[in-house]
């Protein structure tokens, strides 16, 4: 099966790859840079693109198994301001535009589109549990999250499979929130965030990747799913348990006032709580490798920092 991957040199856009290329599947990566990774695995293939269009590539799409749309500027990798904000926002829905001209020109429909998007499509909610029938929230992330899923949603109407994943924190040893939330606690200085009630939706790259490559085989699978764990935890709970399996103290607290001096509007991350379940994934099949956060720091622990 031809899969393409747009974002395909990000945190789970590689893990996805590699998961992939082991089962002999072919692999296109979409990537802005001009500079193709020659240590990629056998079958994948890096395309450059421009992340706007389906010039050079699009052509992939005809007869493909499927696409995954995972493609945006990082949200967490520097501070928000105005201009930051409008790139963040365009390239999601700049790159659904681009899978949407691929896919109204191929004349063999890709069998499935998964779409990324991220839990922060609800919005803030406190203890209240979401599920994928939680509508929309306001605010900045929430609506980039809900114009990244409508970027691609007319490929519905054309008779391809759509999967939206809304993503939570996805836990890695080879990158992303990860690396940066178990420092402090290596220094012995690990501590709940903010009052540390908010709810972190979580989950282990492996059920990140499981579960995307479940919704591609999967053909009753369409819909929103929530990728997060069964067992969200509020943000003290998620140091208790870190600090216990880390065997260090978790009661050097970080003030709400702190972070929003040093990351400004972006601090909502950390300090807004979303209680997503993953409800629809699990009513579907699917049965997580890592449903506790206990199994998953452990693993993650003792993973080091080698390639999943």
């Amino acid at each position: 099966m031809r899969v393409i991957i747009t974002g395909g040199t990000g945190l789970i856009g590689s893990a996805l790859t590699e998961s992939l290329a082991s089962d002999g599947h072919e692999v296109i990566i979409l990537s802005r840079s001009a500079r193709p990774n020659t240590q990629q695995p056998a079958g994948v293939q890096q395309v450059q693109w421009d992340a706007t269009t389906a010039s050079g590539w699009g052509h992939y799409a005809d007869g493909a198994g499927a696409i995954v749309n995972l493609a945006g500027e990082g949200i967490s990798d520097g501070r928000w301001s105005e201009e930051r904000k409008k790139r963040i926002y365009a390239s999601r829905v700049n790159a659904g535009k681009a899978v949407m001209e691929a896919i109204t020109a191929a004349a063999a429909k890709p069998k499935v589109l998964i779409q990324a998007s991220g839990i922060d499509y609800y919005g803030p909610h406190g203890d209240e549990i979401l599920t994928e029938g939680a509508g929309p929230g306001s605010g900045f992330l929430s609506q980039v999250c809900f114009d990244w899923e409508a970027s691609t949603a007319a490929a519905e109407t054309m008779g391809v499979r759509r999967a939206v994943i809304r993503t939570g924190v996805v836990l890695s040893n080879e990158g992303g929130a990860w690396p940066r939330i178990v420092l402090p606690f290596k220094l012995f200085a690990g501590g709940p965030i903010g009052s540390g009630k908010q709810y972190w939706p979580w989950i282990h790259i492996d059920d990140e990747v499981g579960a995307i490559r479940f919704l591609i085989d999967n053909e009753n699978a369409q819909g929103a799913f929530n990728l997060t764990a069964p067992t969200p935890l509020t943000n003290k709970q998620f140091s208790e348990t870190l600090g216990k399996v880390m065997g260090r103290p978790a009661f050097f607290p970080v003030p709400a006032f702190a972070l929003q001096a040093v990351f400004g509007e972006m601090s909502t991350i950390l300090l807004d709580g979303k209680r997503a379940v993953p409800h629809h994934l699990q009513e579907s099949g699917y049965t997580f490798k890592y449903p506790s956060a206990e199994a998953a720091f452990k693993a993650l622990t003792q993973q080091k920092f080698r390639r999943l």
